[in-house]
């Protein structure tokens, strides 16, 4: 059975507490979706009272840490080089709409490098967590990444921009390179549980841009720690602070790479 560091049950432990309201709210979320109104402002006040939950009970448990959150921003704190970075729900679009691909997603960052994290799915309660140079549990199952190295093999998740219409022209020309090659490519609508889920091998590998920090410290740890290769689409080695994240093992990973590199080479000059 894994062992938890007094840290990681602190964050397991926000992260259920907010998660049975998040289940209620989920199951209120069905009758609204049938009313004119529609459920935007009810999810948006629950983001806002998740958010101020989780600082709440952070702060209990360690009251010099900074934030860093969705709703809230970056908060100091007494201890500089300490801050949670905490996503209350990511993918709010599906939990709006009442599917349940959501997670709550939190992270603690230790003089700039990602320590810990936890993405807990309040449905499926499945509580995928990790501290680093200790691995990547799902519960209390060990992960790795999958075994796949032939990527014609392979599933893979992305992010497909929205509100971004200039990075849709960019974008489409990776989708199709990578569709090209692989078995298939799946769209959450939620980073925290495509990187986990890379973590868990049920993904080969993801890819998105635009993302912000707090939706993928804590799953870009799950995968480094299940063995997997994170990096930027460009190679880049900060994927976090530019928000632009590709995940896999590293075969699958460098097929991806080259792939994506690829598709953003200009084309031969016409007219």
């Amino acid at each position: 059975m894994a062992r938890t560091s007094p840290v990681v049950n602190v964050m397991q432990s926000a992260a259920r507490k907010v998660a049975r309201g998040l289940v209620r709210d989920f199951g209120e979320i069905e009758n609204l979706q049938v009313s004119r109104k529609g459920p935007g402002d009810f999810v948006t006040n629950a983001d806002t009272r998740v958010d101020r939950k989780l600082r709440e009970l952070l702060s209990q448990a360690r009251p010099k840490f900074g934030f860093l959150t969705e709703e809230g921003g970056a908060q100091a704190g007494e201890d500089g080089g300490r801050r949670w970075i905490v996503d209350p729900i990511d993918g709010t679009t599906n939990f709006m709409h009442g599917i349940p691909m959501f997670a709550v997603s939190i992270a603690l960052e230790e003089a700039g490098n990602v320590t810990a994290g936890v993405v807990y799915a309040p449905i499926t309660d499945e509580m995928f967590w990790a501290e680093r140079g200790q691995g990547a549990y799902l519960n209390d199952r060990r992960l790795r990444v999958a075994a796949r190295r032939d990527l014609q093999e392979a599933v893979i998740a992305t992010g497909i921009p929205h509100l971004r219409p200039e990075a849709t022209p960019g974008y489409l020309p990776e989708l199709r390179a990578i569709m090209d090659e692989c078995a298939g490519v799946r769209r959450l609508g939620s980073a925290a549980l495509d990187l986990a889920y890379v973590a868990a091998g049920r993904f080969d590998g993801f890819w998105e841009t635009g993302l912000s920090p707090w939706d993928v410290a804590a799953g870009l740890l799950l995968v480094r720690e299940s063995g997997g290769m994170v990096s930027r689409t460009d190679g880049g080695t900060d994927p976090m602070e530019k928000g632009d994240v590709l995940a896999g093992n590293d075969a699958i990973h460098t097929r991806m790479l080259r792939l994506i590199r690829q598709a953003r080479r200009p084309g031969p000059a016409t007219g």
